[in-house]
């Protein structure tokens, strides 16, 4: 059930989340910040998690603007991935086995 305190209830297979709780529900974020608001940290992470990210991807982010790329290599959407993973496992004598391909 929406509101601060988790809660559980049974609902019927044709559940609508407006027509069985009314539809003064909250916004996506809003209980997010509100946990911000009271302190409740558990949706968030702490500064040293956030250092440790940085401390990740700092040198791959600078090994990409030294290479003159932007980031990840691009793909169409419901392609089996970029050429680059392709031509990776080309290098070492694989390839990937796409069923249909």
């Amino acid at each position: 059930m929406p509101g601060l305190e988790p809660r559980t209830q049974p609902v019927r297979l044709s559940f609508r989340y407006a027509t069985t709780y009314g539809s003064n529900t909250p916004e996506a974020y809003e209980r997010l910040i509100l946990d911000g608001i009271v302190g409740d940290r558990t949706l968030f992470i702490r500064g040293d998690e956030t250092e440790a990210s940085w401390r990740l991807f700092t040198p791959l982010l600078k090994s990409w603007q030294q290479q003159g790329r932007e980031g990840m290599e691009a793909y169409a959407s419901g392609s089996w991935g970029p050429a680059g993973a392709d031509a990776l496992l080309a290098a070492h004598g694989h390839a990937w086995r796409n069923a249909g391909r």
